[in-house]
């Protein structure tokens, strides 16, 4: 153990003749703590919250989209998606016709996004499957399976199957069994003006995706149906494409442009939800620095700290320079000292945030009990639980964050400590 170090270790240890300076360090220890703990909690709930509303875009839309330049779709789609599958990373791919129409029932009307898929080839690329709360996907194209028995077969013959959002179906006031109508704006021309294409559906599921965007503006059909009902003939929209890691959805589109050309082109979830991401990012960020303030706050107590011990111990720092200490080691001595302030408030930090954030829905829950409130009511955030992820590199950054402005701190009051003179300091002793 170095002379610097073991006598900064003492001056912390040692019981000081002003009670005052103790209860300070007492208090720089805590805030350095709370501030990092707070950090390591915040943090981990905003990127929980970020892979949550990841998991729930990407459960209904793939990873990357394939499209065409300047034509009404892609003809041989099936050769497209055999090409496809043969680049790196892919684990999936499928057709799909995306267009906007027009639900209605008994009266209720709402403008939706609607998309044609193939029920098979769907659950390899998207979560479809796993977000129906009633119903199957497969029953788009098995008629009989979703319908009820007092229905004739020549009803069952004219009526194809669509899976509604459930907050769209709340807004229709519809249900599993019934038959809607679907609108399409693009309908014929006729000596009286356009005259808008209607066609039934029968409801055949309804899927929750947790996101109010989606279930409240999407429903799907069957590639037939929608090739069928929008003129497409043998041609789709696109080519929907799953990779095996989400964070290679960039460099498999680049490599998938490579390989199609012209005129095709492809897009990947992080490039569509660009907005959505990058907001969520500089939030982060700003989170981050408004609870740094708390550790600058600490910092200041360390500041204060030091300057208070060196005024206390500045005989023995004349000693030592007597004894021939050096500038430097005197610096060292309070440096140290106010370094271990530092790492001791940051391990308990750390600490407290992972004892913490693993049982964050539990202190929630008991804070709304005791206060009466729903602190995150279900119909507005659509969590039944708060998402908390601990990120190693952001909780390492904050480690190193705190480490360096309690460091940082110290040097000023170490500074002076060093430059103390020995003979002013020893001449009333």
């Amino acid at each position: 153990m170095s002379f610097e170090f073991f006598v900064g270790l003492r001056y912390l240890k040692a019981k000081r003749k002003q009670t005052f300076i103790s209860l300070i360090t007492f208090i720089s220890i805590g805030g350095i703590a709370l501030g990092v703990m707070a950090l390591i909690i915040v943090l981990a709930v905003m990127s929980g919250f970020g892979e949550n509303l990841r998991d729930k875009i990407l459960g209904t839309y793939s990873h990357i989209l394939v499209n065409i330049y300047g034509k009404d779709g892609i003809e041989n789609y099936p050769a497209l998606i055999e090409e496809i599958k043969k680049e790196e990373h892919v684990s999936g791919a499928a057709p799909f016709i995306i267009n906007q129409v027009m639900l209605s029932y008994k009266g209720n009307v709402s403008g939706v996004v609607i998309r044609a898929i193939d029920p098979k080839l769907e659950q390899t690329v998207t979560d479809i499957e796993k977000n129906l709360i009633n119903g199957k996907v497969e029953f788009l194209e098995s008629k009989d399976n979703a319908v009820s028995k007092s229905t004739s077969k020549k009803e069952k013959s004219k009526q194809n199957g669509i899976i509604v959002g459930k907050e769209l179906a709340e807004h229709l006031r519809a249900s599993v069994d019934d038959v809607i109508n679907v609108i399409s704006p693009l309908g014929k021309m006729t000596p009286i003006g356009m005259t808008p294409r209607v066609k039934k559906f029968r409801i055949v599921g309804i899927f929750d995706s947790g996101m109010y965007e989606y279930d409240s503006t999407l429903a799907f059909i069957s590639i037939k149906s929608g090739q069928k009902f929008f003129k497409m003939g043998d041609r789709v929209t696109g080519i929907e494409v799953k990779v095996e890691d989400i964070y290679l959805a960039k460099e498999t589109a680049e490599k998938l442009q490579e390989r199609l050309g012209f005129p095709y082109y492809t897009r990947d979830w992080m490039r569509m939800n660009k907005n959505l991401f990058s907001a969520l990012k500089m939030e982060k960020i700003a989170m981050f620095i408004i609870l740094t303030l708390i550790i600058l706050v600490a910092a200041f107590n360390i500041i204060s700290t030091l300057i208070m011990v060196v005024m206390e111990k500045s005989r023995d720092i004349a000693i030592f320079k007597s004894m021939g200490s050096t500038n430097w080691s005197i610096l060292k001595i309070f440096s140290i000292e106010g370094l271990i302030i530092g790492l001791t408030g940051t391990a308990l930090g750390v600490a407290g945030g992972f004892i913490i954030v693993p049982y964050i829905n539990e202190i929630v829950e008991f804070a709304e009990k005791v206060l009466s409130i729903d602190i995150f009511p279900s119909d507005v955030y659509y969590l039944d639980r708060l998402p908390a992820k601990i990120n190693y590199f952001d909780m390492a950054i904050i480690a190193g964050a705190s480490i360096l402005i309690s460091f940082l701190a110290t040097l000023y009051p170490a500074w002076r400590a060093s430059k103390l003179n020995p003979v002013e300091a020893l001449r009333y002793e």
